[in-house]
């Protein structure tokens, strides 16, 4: 039994505890909102998944000294732009305690990755990443899932694995922490792109080629800034990639849906109404293939579509017209 800090109450925040405390941990949550701290410890409702009762042995607290105290390790599951701001909040509290990213991600204002945001901040932190094809709303009612805990600190790798392993969760390891958790990042993309070719009524065979085309792309990318090539033919690259192109769940492919459908990037956000990773991160992505001077159509498609509004049926027209190339020389 472990007691584990989860620093967020969104939906895979709770999902992280609802797996955990059903396998006999005690968990404190940290929220943002004293309204969800209520929901949570009296009604032991999450608003994010409307239908899971929370075990008992899940609390909440607004108050970050109060969630650490006495845990073994903290799962840091905010929003990508809210990373900084939160450490900045509960770095204080952390000591030697192992910090789990389990968000995905960048910081857009300096084109970071987490774990490196964490760094700046803690240059003395043990750091793991938690990634793979994981909806929160599969994992709260415990369909089997299997992860991938990366980071150079072997212990740390053992103790996430025997702590999530079960016969509802299996759990690889990696010393690829910066490829697992680019992987994470990218793949959101490649998702709203798969949204956007549903919702202009686009079929199977186009979405293959999105999907294939689409990890050749963010593996160029990932490889280029630090990650392993074998990495993103993983869990945390083809894996979440599946995933989250083909689910519903996915707030990613949601919203390229419904701008597919022409709905603006506004109603968009307002209609899904939870953070947006792929629209931080095509700018992100964009931004890096032309400082790393790698070509990525898809991306930089996308990119035109969000941030210049173009039609996202000239947007495929564009791709499919491009120059004829070999495959496998291809970008």
């Amino acid at each position: 039994m472990k007691n584990i800090a989860i620093i967020g109450s969104g939906s895979w925040g709770i999902a992280l505890a609802v797996y955990l405390a059903n396998r006999g941990n005690n968990i404190k949550v940290w929220s943002y909102s004293e309204s969800e701290k209520e929901l949570i410890n009296k009604e032991k409702k999450c608003k994010f998944l409307p239908k899971i009762t929370l075990p008992e042995n899940i609390e909440c607290s607004t108050d970050f000294e109060e969630v650490i105290a006495g845990t073994d390790f903290i799962l840091h599951v905010t929003p990508s732009k809210f990373t900084r701001e939160v450490f900045k909040q509960y770095k204080q509290y952390v000591e030697n305690r192992p910090i789990i990213i389990c968000s995905k991600g960048f910081e857009k204002e300096t084109l970071k990755t987490l774990d490196e945001v964490i760094k700046d901040e803690m240059p003395e932190a043990r750091i793991g990443v938690l990634s793979g094809p994981s909806h929160a709303e599969e994992v709260s009612i415990a369909i089997p899932t299997v992860l991938v805990v990366a980071s150079k600190d072997e212990e740390l790798k053992k103790e996430i694995q025997d702590t999530f392993m079960g016969p509802k969760m299996r759990i690889y390891t990696s010393s690829d922490i910066k490829g697992v958790e680019l992987g994470g990042a990218l793949k959101n993309i490649i998702a709203f792109c798969a949204g956007v070719a549903t919702g202009i009524g686009l079929g199977d065979n186009t979405f293959a080629a999105l999907v294939t085309r689409g990890l050749g792309e963010l593996t160029r990318l990932g490889v280029a800034l630090g990650g392993e090539k074998e990495t993103f033919y993983g869990l945390s690259g083809l894996g979440d990639l599946i995933v989250t192109c083909l689910s519903e769940h996915s707030r990613n492919r949601r919203a390229g849906k419904l701008i597919g459908q022409g709905k603006t990037l506004e109603e968009a956000k307002k209609e899904i109404g939870m953070v947006i990773e792929s629209v931080d991160n095509i700018d992100v992505a964009y931004e890096l293939g032309k400082i790393n001077n790698i070509e990525m159509p898809i991306t930089e498609t996308a990119y035109e579509v969000i941030y210049n509004k173009l039609d996202p049926k000239t947007a495929v027209n564009n791709l499919m017209t491009r120059e004829g190339k070999d495959e496998l020389l291809a970008v």
